[in-house]
């Protein structure tokens, strides 16, 4: 179930994430969605949703990390 738009994405994303951090997380659920369509590309019994999702936090901490304040701030 790939994401149209940020209004679209999961309330634990839509309301913890700023807007930027939001956009990446859709972008890297997509494409990891497409990605791991196939159960061989997947390791383990996770869903391909589960590993989309992972993916997607993945791409987030890359860029973003949580502060002290419980805020996604963007690393310098």
């Amino acid at each position: 179930m790939p994401y149209d738009s940020r209004q679209a994405l999961p309330d634990a994303v839509k309301h913890v994430l700023p807007a930027h951090a939001q956009d990446i997380y859709k972008e890297a659920f997509n494409s990891a969605w497409e990605q791991y369509k196939n159960s061989d590309d997947r390791r383990g019994d996770a869903s391909r949703e589960e590993v989309a999702h992972k993916v997607a936090w993945a791409a987030v901490k890359h860029q973003y990390h949580k502060g002290d304040d419980d805020k996604w701030h963007k690393t310098r």
